[in-house]
């Protein structure tokens, strides 16, 4: 697993627990549907603007969802 994939795990369920849709999050953070479905799935590295305003739109900081994606990678590593 790399950093891109782990991110993308975290994405999805934080994205989930904030019942939010992959639409709504797309609107509200101004970011194309389908690029965030591509980070969910980890084919794309996000940027540290989208990653800003990702956590804006999700209630939590940039640096939660860094801290949660380092975490999944170790997890996945410790494997």
């Amino acid at each position: 697993m790399d950093a891109k994939v782990a991110f993308g795990i975290v994405l999805k369920k934080v994205r989930k627990e904030a019942k939010i849709s992959q639409e709504q999050l797309a609107l509200d953070a101004n970011i194309e549907r389908a690029h965030i479905s591509k980070l969910e799935r980890g084919l794309f590295q996000p940027s540290l603007s989208t990653i800003f305003a990702i956590a804006d739109v999700l209630g939590c900081s940039a640096g939660s969802l860094v801290d949660l994606a380092k975490q999944e990678l170790d997890s996945a590593k410790a494997k």
